[in-house]
């Protein structure tokens, strides 16, 4: 059996040409690439300091809605505070995976700590669905006893929300392509349509002094922020159970790798997500003639980076037609 190992691509100026080792005994032949393009890109560089700026400044928002919450006598603006300060716990916990994601592999970490983005997601998700059920319960009992709100303080508050909520949202927009970040947006663009919908009904409640408008408002916070993270939780859930990323087709990916030269079956692949913004593969194939071994498994490889995103990929080549690989029947993993 015989091995091609190319060690990953190393970050920064060091990245050079890949270093390839084969020591044959003439059956098989593996291949491991590492790509920097494709469909799933790391997070920007400065993505720290947006985390920074928007964990900074939220809190003190946090701090402020709340004063004005408890001083008013607003549902609406503790029911926004309390989702605010988890959506700093949730930046913060962002923040944390991010940079742990970028330490190097080592000991029996083999991957380093990158699935920590897909584990942040998760959690951030589960956190959210926390806060939607205290803000439903209390919204719930308020309805049936609605207070007199000063909602003239409300719309300042709201409309102070909508500004730190936007600008923080704009802090990553750039980085879509990582769900760990996208999960911040997300929460933060929620969070700034939410302000926008308080201000509107502190506007109402002015006008007509209808009371039961601030507990019916905090219901529809809980049911924006359950949208706005329904999907978060569902991916980050399918990540964190290995199942191949959203946006890629598994059935198109065993076609292409079946349809490269030379190869007559594909078999145990597999396809999962190493972090938020990077994906995994490994697959066998059946080749009788891998007399250009090497240039079939770096054109492959490149070939997974640039059409899928696939950055990660290992193919195992066998080439004895009369051996069946015991991993071969569909039902083996």
């Amino acid at each position: 059996m015989a091995h091609d190992h190319t060690r990953p691509r190393q970050a920064g100026p060091a990245a050079d040409a890949p270093d390839d080792h084969d020591h044959g005994r003439g059956e098989a032949r593996h291949a491991h690439h590492d790509h920097d393009h494709g469909h799933h890109h790391p997070a920007p560089a400065d993505m720290g300091r947006a985390f920074a700026i928007g964990v900074g400044l939220n809190s003190l928002f946090v701090a402020a809605e709340a004063a004005a919450g408890l001083w008013t006598g607003s549902l609406a603006l503790l029911a926004d505070a309390g989702h605010n300060l988890s959506d700093v716990l949730a930046l913060l916990l962002a923040w944390g995976a991010a940079a742990l994601a970028r330490r190097a592999p080592g000991g029996r970490r083999t991957y380093g700590l990158r699935k920590g983005t897909i584990l942040a997601s998760l959690a951030n998700s589960v956190l959210l669905l926390v806060a939607v059920g205290a803000i439903a319960s209390e919204a719930l009992r308020r309805l049936g006893h609605p207070a007199p709100v000063d909602s003239d303080t409300v719309m300042l508050i709201a409309g102070l929300g909508v500004v730190i909520n936007g600008l923080t949202a704009m802090l990553f927009m750039g980085g879509h392509g990582d769900l760990n970040v996208r999960g911040a947006f997300l929460h933060m663009a929620g969070d700034a349509a939410v302000s926008l919908g308080v201000v509107a009904g502190g506007f109402v409640m002015a006008r007509t002094g209808l009371t039961w408008i601030d507990p019916a408002l905090s219901l529809a916070i809980a049911a924006v922020i359950v949208l706005g993270s329904w999907s978060i939780l569902r991916e980050s859930t399918d990540l964190a159970m290995d199942a191949a990323p959203r946006g890629i087709d598994v059935e198109e990916v065993r076609r292409w790798i079946a349809g490269l030269p030379g190869v007559e079956d594909v078999h145990d692949l597999h396809i999962w997500a190493m972090s938020t913004t990077e994906t995994a593969l490994t697959v066998h194939v059946l080749r009788p003639r891998n007399d250009d071994a090497d240039g079939f498994l770096h054109a492959a490889c490149d070939g997974l980076a640039r059409r899928f995103g696939i950055e990660h990929a290992t193919l195992q080549v066998e080439t004895d037609q009369a051996r069946r690989c015991r991993l071969a029947p569909a039902e083996v993993v």
